[in-house]
């Protein structure tokens, strides 16, 4: 096995991030995934730039959106919406061990897509929908959209500066982070269906909505209002739960200073010239530093502001006090770690150039992932219909020709 999900195949009727997101880490494992995409448009994200531009100088629709989700698929394009098109796809199912879908719940099954009629072809199918708000309930006709899902879910009630303040409002995140989680989570529930599968030869049917994988994502903050009563508040970029640990200004921008624990702020008020501090009764423990914040900021903050930030990052590190900068995308791509780690790759793509691609965190001693260049729009069509279901080469073309591919 030169991958760790080698053999296994996956129909891909999923689009934009939280289902592509789970099948792309099945591509990384090795899986075969075919991607449908609607002819002439394909995937919602191709038209959401910045774009690639080909060996000849011109923009294309491989969005860097489209290649940030799709990693190693193939791209089949297939009009489901026409009787034709969707009998090939479900002739496509009847061949996958896996059937991954984000539509609107129960819009699949006008089209015979749907878990029951999939498994009626094959009985043992890992059928996965992913929903905004799951298949029943009081929202579940509702679309669902990354940002909505940050609000409703509460993440940004506790994201941003806090009320008062500057710029004091809720705030979400600039990655659509509802999407990637419940992607994650879908991907996490296929490997358990997959597992489950071997053991027993039997398949299911996977509920992921974006609902769950929101709430789920508030953790201690959430256990913690239902033990207490007590909302949590935004803190900005202050760790609420500890102190000093937060963002300082420096002569030359802002760093993080995160002195977890007694021993390191200790070293930290050293380092700073101002060991007195370490001692005074207010700042002795943890809980009376986080009551006294706003004191202890000024006493250290004005300390901090003397210094350059890489001389003072160099220092805390020697100290053992951990801290770290606030890089934007071109430091963290130079950093030494990330540089080291090869977390930037750029990948041989079928538009005769190289297109970036961050690498996959999931590394495997004996199977690494697979990283291979998302494909371009219906790349694979004629290929795969020929290798999967032994279409001849003129009953491609003909079904282009009526449009359903």
């Amino acid at each position: 096995m030169s991958a760790i999900l080698e053999g296994i195949k996956v129909l891909d009727l999923t689009r934009v991030v939280a289902g592509p997101w789970a099948t792309q880490n099945l591509a990384d494992m090795g899986a075969t995934v075919y991607k449908i995409e609607k002819p002439g448009d394909g995937d919602d994200t191709r038209k959401m730039g910045p774009f690639l531009t080909d060996a000849q100088g011109n923009l294309t629709n491989d969005s860097a959106f489209f290649l940030a989700s799709n990693r190693g698929k193939q791209s089949l394009t297939i009009d489901i919406a026409s009787p034709a098109g969707a009998e090939l796809v479900r002739r496509l199912a009847a061949r996958c061990d896996v059937v991954v879908e984000n539509y609107k719940a129960g819009s699949l099954k006008k089209y015979g897509l749907d878990y029951e009629s999939i498994r009626a072809l094959r009985p043992d199918v890992i059928y996965c929908s992913v929903t905004g708000f799951g298949p029943d309930g009081p929202y579940s006709a509702r679309p669902a959209y990354d940002f909505i899902l940050q609000g409703m879910a509460g993440l940004m009630s506790t994201c941003g500066q806090p009320d008062g303040s500057p710029g004091g409002a809720p705030m979400r995140t600039a990655i659509p982070i509802t999407d990637i989680l419940t992607g994650m989570y879908a991907s996490v529930a296929l490997l358990g269906a997959l597992y489950h599968r071997q053991a027993t030869g039997a398949g299911q049917y996977i509920d992921a909505a974006m609902i769950d994988a929101s709430v789920a994502a508030n953790g201690h903050l959430a256990l913690g209002y239902q033990m207490t009563g007590q909302l949590p508040r935004r803190a900005g970029n202050t760790n609420p739960v500890a102190a000093p640990s937060e963002v300082f200004a420096c002569r030359d921008g802002h760093l993080i200073v995160a002195a977890g624990n007694n021993g390191q702020f200790a070293a930290l008020c050293k380092l700073l010239g101002c060991p007195e501090v370490a001692a005074d009764a207010r700042f002795a423990q943890n809980v009376g530093r986080v009551a006294n914040r706003d004191a202890l900021r000024e006493l250290i903050g004005a300390r901090i502001a003397g210094w350059r930030s890489a001389e003072l990052l160099e220092t805390l590190e020697r100290c053992g006090v951990p801290g770290g900068p606030i890089n934007d995308l071109d430091e963290v791509f130079e950093d030494a770690q990330v540089r080291h780690r090869e977390l930037l790759m750029h990948l041989p793509h079928g538009r005769g150039v190289t297109a970036p691609s961050l690498r996959s965190p999931l590394r495997f001693s004996a199977t690494p992932v697979t990283m291979k260049a998302p494909p371009m729009l219906g790349e694979h069509t004629d290929r795969a219909l020929r290798a999967e279901l032994g279409l001849s080469e003129t009953e491609v073309a003909g079904l282009r020709e009526k449009g359903i591919l």
